[in-house]
Formats: C-alpha cells, structure tokens, sequence
C-alpha cells in the first residue's frame, strides 16, 4: 500500500451531470462533468471518481462518451462506476480511457465477475464499491448491510462479510460509503471504515459525510483508510485539494503534492 493517502473528488453523475444528494436523495446540479474533472486535475487531485448513480437501477449506461472526453484532458487516475455488467463493459470502459472500474449492484448479482475481472485486467484496476447502512436492530452486534442499485435495495448482505469475499474474490481496492452519513456533513462512519479496514489487506477508500478537513485526518488516522472521497466540499467551493492536502500534512498525514 501506497504510504502517500488519497483524495478522491466523485463526480456522481444523473443524466449526463454531475448532481450531489443527501444519503443517496435529492439530488441537486452540481456542473459539467467535464469542466469539473479538467478543475480538479488543475487542482492536482489524486484521482477522480466518476460514478453514474442511476445507471444500474434504470438498466442504462451512458458514460462511456463522457469517461473518453474527459480522459482525453485528465492526467490522473480515473475510476468509473455505475451500471457495469459484464467483463464487456469492462473493457470498453478500460478502452475509453478509465483506469480503474468500480462495481457495486453487479459484484452483489453475481460475485463471480470480480473474480473473473481480476483475472482478465489485473486486480489494480478492479475496486469493488460497498453501499452501506447501518442496521438498526440493538440486539445484535454493530453492523452494517449492503445495498444495491443506488441506494435502492437490500441485500441481506453483511458489510463486513461482503468486504472479506470481494477481497478473496480479487478486488484490489474498496470503496466504502456509509449512506447514512452520505452528504450530510457529519463526517466519515469511522467505525464501518476502521472495522473493514481491519479485516482486508487492500487499500480502502472512505466516502460518506464529509463536511470539514478535519473529517479527512479522522478517516485516515482513526478509520485507518487509505484514501478518502468527498464531492459537495470541493463541488460547492468550501475547501480546495490544495487546502486539504496541505491541513493532512499539517496533521501529519503524507501526501502527494
């Protein structure tokens, strides 16, 4: 693992737009896909995260003109999501220009495609996305249950346990978003991050709740995550890559500058 942690701007995008919700509802404009990504390159991002929020549970995925546009003005990593199928989809996404592809409904539908994607393209470009919510019943033990298609549907599925499979499944990387933290500024589910990130040997990328700069040395230092997302700070000009990266290394935190 990279000693250096990441920021991750996410452009999830509706419709061809970058739109940004509060756990996963009411979702509001947010810009130009394209004009935002060539902004955060600019900025010096570490990556960028392009996930199509509705593609999944609409049966339609029209990301792929917008990933080869913005790949084509981009120089970082680019991680694509939403929607994503087969190894086919995969591979056009690959070819379009992303660098690493995030599965979510699909990963639940049929664990076999991350196995079988590892094994094709390398495990470095597959990240398995975790929609989580925490469970509300206080006689069990602290979990969290994975859902599907945006937010939708419930899986049944352990967090923590799914986290574990997709692992020994081949997945090089996590993307763990609390949903019920999701755009409400509260920061990070640090106990959902710090538990998973005790579990797997991969990298873990923390998203869901962030509202200051503080929330990004928590989920580094306490959740133990590897790199950290957030959209409406950057999206809605509160903070800058810049600033952020500069208050993490003020913490103590390495970054890349």
């Amino acid at each position: 693992m990279s000693l250096s942690k990441r920021i991750i701007p996410c452009l999830d995008i509706d419709c061809g737009k970058v739109v940004k919700g509060i756990k996963f509802e009411n979702t509001r404009y947010a810009g130009d896909p394209l004009k935002i990504a060539k902004f955060y390159n600019e900025q010096k991002a570490d990556e960028i995260a392009l996930l199509d929020i509705k593609a999944s549970y609409s049966g339609k995925n029209n990301t792929i003109e917008v990933v080869k546009k913005i790949a084509n003005e981009i120089f970082i990593p680019l991680t694509v999501g939403g929607g994503i199928k087969t190894c086919k989809n995969i591979r056009e996404l690959l070819n379009a220009g992303a660098d690493k592809i995030s599965i979510n409904t699909a990963a639940v539908l049929n664990p076999k495609i991350v196995r079988e994607a590892s094994d094709k393209f390398g495990s470095q470009c597959i990240v398995v996305a975790i929609d989580a919510k925490r469970k509300t019943n206080k006689n069990i033990k602290e979990d969290w249950e994975v859902l599907t298609y945006g937010g939708r549907k419930n899986s049944g599925i352990s967090a923590i346990d799914w986290a574990c499979k997709m692992v020994k499944y081949g997945a090089g990387e996590l993307l763990i978003t609390s949903i019920d933290r999701d755009g409400t500024k509260r920061g990070f589910d640090i106990n959902l991050i710090k538990t998973i990130s005790q579990r797997v040997n991969v990298p873990i990328i923390a998203s869901g709740g962030v509202g200051n700069l503080d929330h990004f040395v928590e989920g580094i230092k306490t959740g133990k995550a590897d790199a950290v997302l957030a959209a409406s700070i950057f999206h809605f000009g509160e903070y800058t890559i810049d600033k952020a990266k500069k208050y993490m290394a003020k913490k103590g935190i390495s970054v890349r500058f």
